[in-house]
């Protein structure tokens, strides 16, 4: 069997998506369940683009040690130098150097001819592997570059050190015939190709990012970038859970490969994810969507219940999701909350374990069932900003067929009480109206979503928002069994994320 490197880039192409950006706990959040899914590579930041960055990149690569920890770093000396200062705590760094070769790049971004283009990738390729035995190199745009350039590229990088060269199709433009064929045409025009790894990095513009991708592994490439739940740029990159459970399930296309990854924790990770982004997840998102093993059709229903393969050609438990739902109530206790968490997947040190176990006692007071997707949602609330400048104390909402909506908020910062009221469109609106009164900012709300976390009247209730002031943009997430007070929990994340300085 031939191992296919799964590289992900969640930390840092996944966090160029409007609005996705993470603080640096959340980023730490995710690395380690990277590391715990089974990535082979963790691409953790761009550390030249900001002090954030560098920090968060360098706390990756001190915390965690099993995957390789790469940086990303334009053909530039400074670049280089930061990448080599953040990873230098890295078990098994990785610094990886991109330049674009297409004809429209080298035209209007560089102003350059390809001779000059390819002096710079071989020097800064050259320049990397003074201070990294593990060097990749992506010639950007690679689809669309002139394939004797590209072929000439290639080569030149991998005599001057390059351990693996990276084929992105940068604006999503290939379709999968084309991009395969591409991978086994440098397999064959470039004399030391076996001296490096194959790797691919696709776009989803046209919604063909997996198919590239899977292409790319049918004719040889075998690393494959990829993001959780496809995050990224524009329309986003070739989804991680999508490859694996690709190779996976079609094992007769795909037999002689295999990943490290453990499917189990796909779930999960994507779960959590999308909790940190504020990226919602589309009910029928292939995987992990809501609805990717829901059957509603009496014809499917039946065909499941007969024979489980009739209709589904996955089995949820292989990818984490299971049919153990109602699991607790309000008399159990912190063993059994404790390996419940554990079937789940999630590891808790002492004193997150504590805040979860009162987080579910508070809920268990308020609805008589506890499912699995409540659990997850109470340990992805714990997952905060640190000491949150702002907290809710008290809210007070009036509204009502002809009633304009009212709402009095009161907050603490500090061990002081502010109380601020407000009218609005609706009720929430009015509570968000009277926190910005409170707090003296003026934001912008950019997207707000509702959504049920289980079934029945009693659900947990999830609030999603995207919240702008000035120039930034940060996610907001609350849950509650009110969904005002969700709401409310959401704004107020967004804006202890701002507040305190955390832009990273």
């Amino acid at each position: 069997m031939e191992k296919i490197i799964i590289f992900d880039t969640t930390l840092r192409d996944g966090e160029q998506a409007p609005g996705a950006s993470l603080n640096h706990k959340e980023k730490m959040e995710i690395a380690q369940a990277l590391a715990d899914l089974g990535v082979d590579i963790i691409e953790a930041g761009f550390p030249i683009s900001s002090p954030g960055d560098f920090a968060a990149v360098a706390a990756v690569a001190k915390a965690i040690k099993g995957p390789v920890i790469a940086g990303l770093a334009r053909a530039i000396k400074a670049d280089i130098d930061a990448c080599r200062d953040a990873l230098k705590n890295a078990k098994h760094p990785r610094i990886h150097v991109f330049l674009a070769t297409s004809k429209i790049h080298m035209q209007y971004k560089f102003k350059k001819a390809e001779d000059e283009i390819l002096k710079l990738a071989v020097e800064h390729v050259r320049y990397a592997r003074n201070f990294c035995g593990d060097v990749e190199f992506s010639p950007e745009d690679a689809s669309r570059t002139e394939k004797k350039f590209l072929y000439k590229v290639v080569e030149a990088v991998i005599a001057a050190g390059a351990t693996t060269v990276n084929i992105p199709d940068t604006v999503g433009y290939s379709e999968p015939e084309e991009f395969g064929n591409l991978i086994r045409s440098i397999k064959e025009n470039v004399p030391n190709i076996n001296k490096a790894v194959i790797s691919v990095h696709c776009h989803n513009d046209l919604g063909l990012s997996v198919a590239n991708s899977l292409a790319a592994i049918k004719n040889g490439a075998r690393q494959v970038e990829c993001t959780i739940n496809g995050l990224g740029e524009r329309a986003g990159n070739a989804a991680l859970e999508e490859i694996v459970m690709g190779i996976n399930t079609r094992r007769d296309i795909f037999g002689n490969v295999q990943t490290n990854i453990r499917s189990k924790h796909i779930y999960q990770v994507s779960r959590l994810v999308s909790s940190l982004t504020g990226f919602v997840i589309a009910p029928n998102k292939a995987i992990v969507g809501g609805n990717a093993f829901r059957h509603e059709s009496g014809i499917h229903q039946d065909g499941v219940l007969k024979e489980r393969t009739t209709y589904e050609i996955i089995d949820p438990a292989d990818v984490g999701v299971t049919g153990e739902n109602l699991v607790l109530g309000k008399h159990s206790g912190r063993h059994a909350f404790s390996q419940r968490l554990k079937s789940l997947g999630f590891t808790l040190s002492d004193e997150r374990l504590e805040k979860a176990f009162e987080r579910f006692k508070e809920l268990a007071d308020k609805k008589k069932n506890i499912y699995d997707d409540d659990l997850r949602t109470i340990v992805e609330d714990e997952i905060k900003v640190i000491n949150p400048v702002w907290q809710l104390v008290t809210f007070k909402v009036s509204s009502g067929t002809g009633i304009k909506p009212q709402a009095e908020i009161k907050l603490k910062n500090k061990g002081k009480f502010f109380t601020g009221a407000s009218s609005g469109d609706g009720p929430a609106d009015a509570c968000f109206k009277a926190i910005d009164k409170v707090i003296n900012a003026k934001a912008k709300l950019e997207d707000f979503r509702l959504e049920a976390v289980t079934s029945g009247r009693d659900a947990l209730g999830k609030a999603s928002l995207k919240l702008k002031v000035k120039d930034v943009v940060k996610t907001g997430n609350g849950s509650s069994t009110d969904i005002i007070e969700a709401a409310i929990k959401a704004y107020l994340d967004a804006i202890n994320k701002i507040v305190s300085n955390e832009l990273v």
